[in-house]
C-alpha cells in the first residue's frame, strides 16, 4: 500500500515571512512567537501539523514550539472566525459590566462565548485581561479596540462585527 506524504501546512509565503525575522533576533528560538502569529494570521489558527514544520524551520524540537504555543490562550488549533472578538473579563471589566456586555454580544451574534457563528465568520471569546482597565469594559475584535462598552453600545458593536465579517 503506497504511503502519502502529508501536505505541508506552512506555505512558501509563510516561511519567507518567518525567515525575514531571523536577522532581527539573536536566535531562531526567539522567532517562535512571531512565527506563531504569522501562521495564525494566515490560517486563523495554528494547526497541529504546523508544529513539526515550524520546529524544523527554527531548528527546535516540536516540544519547544508546543511549549510556546500552549502558553498563550490566543492560539487555537482549529480556525476561528474571520472576526475574532475578545471581551475582557478582568476584575475591572467585570465590575463595570463586562459580563453583561458579553451576554449581549452573545445574544446579538447568536453564539455562546468560546464558539464561532454557524457561518464561521465571527468567534466570540473572553480574555482574562486586555490591559485596558482604564477603559473597562473593553473588547478587542481583530485589531480594533472597543472601550467603555455598555449593554446598549454592545448591540451596536455586534452589528459592526457582522458588517466587518461580511467585508
Amino acid at each position: 500500500m503506497p504511503t502519502t506524504t502529508p501536505q505541508p501546512v506552512l506555505t512558501p509565503q509563510m516561511r519567507a515571512e518567518i525567515e525575514a525575522y531571523f536577522p532581527r533576533y539573536p536566535t531562531k528560538q526567539a522567532v517562535t512567537l512571531p512565527a506563531l502569529h504569522i501562521i495564525n494570521e494566515h490560517l486563523r489558527c495554528v494547526p497541529q501539523g504546523a508544529i513539526p514544520e515550524l520546529a524544523q524551520l527554527l531548528e527546535l524540537s516540536p516540544a519547544q514550539v508546543y511549549d510556546t504555543l500552549s502558553f498563550y490562550g490566543f492560539f487555537k488549533s482549529s480556525p476561528c472566525g474571520k472576526v475574532r472578538a475578545w471581551v475582557c473579563r478582568s476584575i475591572s471589566c467585570a465590575l463595570r459590566g463586562g459580563e453583561e456586555v458579553l451576554e449581549t454580544l452573545s445574544a446579538k451574534l447568536g453564539v455562546a462565548p468560546g464558539e464561532t457563528t454557524s457561518d464561521g465568520k465571527i468567534t466570540l471569546e473572553f480574555g482574562e485581561c486586555l490591559g485596558l482597565c482604564d477603559f473597562a469594559p473593553a473588547m478587542l475584535a481583530n485589531e480594533t479596540v472597543y472601550k467603555n462598552l455598555t449593554v446598549e453600545t454592545a448591540a451596536d458593536v455586534a452589528a459592526q462585527l457582522k458588517k466587518q465579517a461580511e467585508s
